[in-house]
């Protein structure tokens, strides 16, 4: 009889296999260049902070037990290009923040985003080229000339004090090019979270909203990122990355999407000795908000259930926009 395992919330407590605190979220944090916060309207309750901002968040949060946070930036269109240049720059958004975080919060660990498509005016997470050669006709995401950039940006972060990096591009072969970068510069300590088994998934788009990074209709570009990014339908490809990134040099693993692909997930938490991380990504938020705000849902416990079953399926850290009100409730 297995319920006599379930008969108190005691005997429960004593059985239970898996747990999840605020050590284990990892908290995105949206920032502008402005000097007052913006409402992102797809993803109610987060915001693109001023850096102002973004100083008293992390100082909260991490009072509450978060001490990972990592973050995206929204780039003046002014400053973007096919090229990305800004994203290297040692006086741009992110150094600065960067900068700013380790020398306020000496025991965060401040991890950065490292693609293009903040800094493109493509909308891509690579260089789209000039021609027509690529899918449906469109221009092609170059790979290695990319990658030549992601290492000037990898680097720039370094220096600011970035202490995990997350190359989010899928372009083939950066893991391991970004960490003969950094060890080329003496940056030995700095890790690399690859975004292993990033999927070309429908459940970006609130992000995509918060940064304007979604492809541009009106380029040369591809209009989806299909060519670099996974395929929903597929599993085993992922076991690929993975054998790849480890070989590279990758420190931990991501999987992204979280919820729909926790089997993925599992499958890499079987398959590799290293640390796993789970992205709940803003389409994932957005749904359990507006099922919340509707009445549809217990949003307390549908969060922390969801988060529960990151942890289950084998994910170490979790990326959630739900971080700061999770570890609120976590510590009620």
């Amino acid at each position: 009889r297995p319920r006599r395992n379930r008969k108190t919330e005691g005997m429960r407590s004593l059985v239970r296999e898996n747990s999840v605190g605020p050590q284990n979220l990892v908290y995105p944090l949206f920032v502008h260049t402005k000097d007052y916060n913006e409402d992102i309207e797809s993803m109610p309750g987060c915001e693109r902070h001023s850096v102002d901002s973004v100083m008293k968040e992390v100082k909260f949060a991490h009072s509450l037990g978060v001490n990972q946070f990592i973050l995206f930036p929204k780039i003046p269109e002014e400053l973007k290009s096919n090229t990305a240049d800004e994203c290297y720059n040692p006086d741009g958004l992110v150094p600065q923040v960067v900068s700013r975080l380790k020398h306020s919060f000496p025991g965060i660990s401040v991890w950065t985003d490292v693609a293009l498509d903040p800094y493109s005016d493509q909308g891509h997470d690579g260089i789209v080229s000039s021609d027509n050669r690529g899918d449906a006709g469109k221009g092609r995401i170059l790979n290695d000339e990319t990658i030549e950039q992601l290492c000037r940006q990898s680097v720039c972060h370094a220096r600011a004090g970035s202490d995990v990096l997350g190359p989010s591009d899928m372009m083939d072969g950066r893991v391991g090019a970004i960490r003969d970068a950094l060890d080329a510069e003496g940056f030995t300590d700095v890790s690399i979270c690859s975004y292993t088994a990033k999927y070309a998934s429908a459940f970006y788009g609130p992000f995509r909203d918060a940064l304007d990074s979604a492809p541009r209709e009106s380029s040369n570009a591809p209009q989806n990122k299909k060519t670099y990014q996974m395929d929903p339908a597929n599993s085993r490809e992922s076991l690929v990355e993975a054998a790849n990134d480890v070989l590279e040099g990758a420190d931990m693993l991501m999987v992204k999407p979280g919820m729909p692909y926790l089997d993925i997930i599992r499958l890499l938490k079987d398959n590799t000795d290293l640390p796993i991380a789970a992205y709940h990504v803003s389409g994932e938020y957005a749904m359990l908000k507006a099922a919340a705000m509707n009445g549809w849902l217990d949003e307390k416990a549908a969060v922390l259930e969801a988060l529960l079953c990151f942890k289950r399926s084998g994910a170490d850290a979790i990326l959630s926009y739900y971080s700061r009100q999770a570890a609120i409730w976590m510590n009620e």
